[in-house]
């Protein structure tokens, strides 16, 4: 084999189709890459294609790139992300959520770039349609067997199968993405016969696999999805009867399947006929419109920059409506939580994103279809691609408005990749978006690219110690010595984890509670780590929660006075903050005060008679207050005076 720029930048060009397609088959499989170890993984991989593709424009004697105008959204959103990073309140948030927005962006124009020919779009199709066609299957045998198993983890949702994803509703969302990428091309792909079958046979799976998520909005959304790829179709003179044919098979067999079967599982039942709106994982309507509305009041008095780079789930607490004590992660609102994170600024860029994007669908329309018309047929693979393509993302946006599936790293790398490769089709419409690149423009790029690369790999060196250190930490006896010391490591690694933390001070103070000749100096460092974990965090409540607490051990009770008062101010209708503001009343006595505190949290807490509250309340404080007002009672009268 000859070594020439030309075959050299074929395997490059070869090498980052291949890192694509392990980032679009590693993604959905670990568990969506919520785990931040998952996500070091994809930094790896973003880390290869930044070099490959910074090597491609150095190999190229005159290279061309094509910049379509969703680039500068692009752009413009990373440049807006790296600004409020250095303005955030919550640094290790904010850094990561930039890392991840980086690699996005990197993707979205490494695939607009380098992937956008047909065989590259087919290659990419393929590949998602045979995971999302696996993993349904592994859904389906979940529901099956009654399965709350995620390979050797336990998912919270008894009852619905979340394949290889924790959350039932994000393995909807990835489901809702392919389902009608794989139904374009059975019914207006350009392929063959046999290869129509198993299309055929996998969109069947993909279907039963979406249904036993029991996601009502993946059900929606992948419901719209279809239908309009069903309308749009049978718009279409040469397509009409055959779009025809499977709406009314879709229609009669998911009718008679709901009916005959679906209809008469627990899940179903529980899910969708009578819904069980009870247990800690489950989210109700009221719930939900619970979380839009402290969305709306976070974006309200953050207006135009918003809390901060995902940071709903830290500021939610000082929101939090009496009726939600769980931890939302995000406002299961994608548009909603843009708002409360980035603000009006943000919302902006984005809905102009999507806006450029419509029209350049729009715009790309007659060109996909009038190459397609060469062909007798209208069988045509980049009409399939853009049809299935383009209503997996619509169905993605629907199902937004109830979820949180663009902040799961996985769906949302899908989507940007299927965005990317709508977004190429620009190059049919028009050459005005191609730009022959120069060498100050490629030395430009190409540092922009190695900065991105350095971030990726800077974060995967910290993260990478501290992964391996906290997984150490887990294995060992809770509040351990030992435990301290891997989490001391961790936080080596990674010095800006508040978390870490705060899991260092509870060590130490568990510690103190035995009482030993040391208990003072371990409540000091469990102090300590308090404050440090304030400094890294100063919206979470509870680091000042047991800052008081440990006042409370020293006999340091005023002191320990205003660390409960900032904790009530960030979290004022959390039962677990309130419940135990009530035990620091049980500390110096005050057991009145101390009733009215915990009979708050009884009335806040989800699960009243299994909490510290109720034991708190009854075996303690309203013993003592009965056993003083008969000590009142017994008490002989003051003598009156006379005169």
């Amino acid at each position: 084999m000859v070594f020439s720029r030309e075959n050299l930048d074929a395997w490059c060009g070869r090498g980052i189709l291949f890192l694509v397609l392990a980032m679009l088959v590693f993604a959905p499989l670990a568990l969506g890459a919520v785990d931040l170890w998952a996500q070091l993984v994809l930094f790896g991989i973003g880390t290869g294609l930044a070099g490959l593709w910074a090597t491609r424009l150095w190999l190229v004697r005159k290279p061309k790139l094509l910049w379509p105008p969703l680039g500068w959204i692009v752009i413009t959103f990373t440049a807006y992300a790296a600004d409020r990073y250095f303005t955030s309140d919550i640094e290790y948030v904010a850094r990561l959520e930039l890392v991840r927005i980086a690699l996005y962006g990197l993707v979205f124009f490494v695939v607009v770039n380098n992937l956008h020919g047909q065989d590259e779009a087919k290659w990419i199709s393929y590949t998602l349609i045979t995971v999302a066609a696996l993993t349904s299957s592994y859904a389906v045998a979940q529901y099956l067997q009654h399965s709350s198993l995620v390979y050797n983890l336990i998912s919270p949702y008894p009852g619905r199968a979340s394949g290889t994803y924790i959350c039932p509703n994000h393995f909807g969302g990835f489901l809702e993405l392919v389902l009608p990428l794989v139904l374009a091309f059975v019914l207006v792909g350009r392929i063959h016969v046999v290869t129509r079958i198993v299309l055929a046979y996998a969109t069947l799976t993909i279907m039963v696999g979406l249904a036993v998520t029991l996601s009502r909005g993946a059900w929606i959304g992948a419901g719209t999805g279809v239908v309009l790829l069903l309308l749009i179709l049978l718009s279409q003179r040469m397509h009409r009867w055959r779009a025809l044919l499977v709406l009314l098979v879709l229609l009669a067999g998911g009718s008679l399947f709901v009916k005959q079967y679906f209809s008469k599982t627990v899940g179903y039942m529980r899910r969708v006929a009578k819904p069980d709106n009870t247990g800690p994982t489950v989210l109700d309507t009221n719930s939900r419109l619970e979380m839009w509305r402290a969305a709306m009041r976070m974006w309200q008095e953050n207006i135009w920059l918003g809390v901060g780079p995902n940071l709903y789930d830290y500021r939610f607490r000082q929101y939090r409506p009496e009726s939600i004590q769980l931890r939302p992660d995000h406002a299961h609102n994608d548009y909603l939580n843009l708002l409360a994170d980035w603000g009006a600024i943000g919302g902006i860029i984005v809905f102009a994103g999507i806006s450029i994007f419509v029209l350049g669908l729009v715009q790309t329309w007659p060109h996909i279809r009038r190459g397609d018309n060469d062909f007798r047929s209208g069988m045509s693979n980049r009409f399939a691609f853009y049809l299935g393509a383009s209503c997996g993302l619509l169905a993605l946006l629907v199902h937004s408005v109830t979820d949180f599936n663009l902040h799961i790293p996985a769906n949302a790398l899908i989507g940007v990749t299927l965005l990317a490769l709508l977004t190429s089709n620009l190059r049919f419409a028009t050459e005005r978006f191609w730009f022959h690149v120069g060498w100050p423009v490629k030395l430009g790029l190409t540092v922009l690219i190695g900065t991105i690369a350095v971030g990726f790999i800077l974060q995967a060196r910290r993260g990478g110690g501290e992964t391996i250190w906290l997984m150490r930490a887990e294995q060992l006896p809770p509040f351990s010595p030992a435990r301290v010391v891997a989490l001391q490591k961790a936080l080596a690694c990674e010095p800006k984890n508040f978390q870490t933390t705060y899991d260092i001070g509870e060590c130490f103070r568990t510690q103190s509670l035995s009482g030993g000749d040391d208990y003072a100096e371990l409540t000091k460092q469990a102090i300590d780590y308090y404050a440090l974990g304030i400094a890294l965090n100063p919206h979470d409540g509870y680091n000042y929660l047991r800052t008081g607490m440990c006042l409370d051990w020293l006999d340091r009770h005023d002191e320990a006075e205003k660390y409960y008062s900032e904790a009530e101010l960030h979290d004022p209708n959390g039962y677990f903050m309130v419940a135990n503001i009530g035990w620091h009343y049980v500390q110096i006595g005050d057991y009145a005060a101390a009733r009215q505190w915990f009979w708050r949290a009884f009335r806040l807490e989800n699960y009243p008679s299994t909490g510290m509250a109720k034991k708190y309340l009854f075996e303690i404080c309203e013993p003592k207050l009965l056993e003083k007002a008969a000590a009142q009672q017994l008490a002989p009268p003051n003598a009156e005076k006379t005169h």
